[in-house]
């Protein structure tokens, strides 16, 4: 999925400002201006769109989860993905939601499109691992459908 589709949808879930964007990414440790901000939620075939890279990506997740859950100082910030992967967000996504495998399977439930456990489960696997699925941007999209319903209710 389009990291900017993401972005966007996370704002439009949690209905926050485009400062409060900025301070999500700078919790994270990652400067950006508002202007920036505003260039990333902006459509592709609208003029002044930029696109959202991967580490830009990596950050605002870490900085969303810093947002929703605290930031522990003991503890160091893990280091970024190189590659931003559907899995990946699904799973920054879960952790800053404090989301159960039970709430997983019902915001996909809410959201019309049924996924049953194991299916589930084999998205959180560690890659290679002989079980893991890789995460569609259809299922990706209707989890963050069904996290919006749920968070905006």
């Amino acid at each position: 999925m389009i990291n900017n589709d993401i972005l966007r949808s996370v704002r439009y879930m949690l209905d926050i400002s485009d400062v409060k964007m900025v301070e999500v990414f700078k919790l994270a440790g990652y400067d950006v201006q508002k202007a920036d901000v505003q260039a990333y939620l902006k459509k592709d075939e609208e003029e002044g769109y930029l696109d959202c890279s991967d580490e830009v990506m990596a950050y605002f997740l870490d900085g969303l989860v810093y947002a929703m859950r605290g930031k522990d100082e003991n503890h160091p910030a893990p280091p970024h993905e190189a590659r931003m992967t559907n899995n990946i967000v699904l799973k920054k996504l879960r952790v800053a939601f404090e989301l159960k495998d039970d709430d997983m399977h019902e915001i996909l439930q809410a959201s019309g499109f049924p996924v049953s456990r194991p299916e589930l489960s084999a998205l959180f696997r560690k890659a290679g691992h002989h079980n893991y699925r890789v995460c569609g941007d259809q299922l990706l999209r209707n989890f963050l459908k069904g996290l919006t319903l749920r968070v905006r209710v």
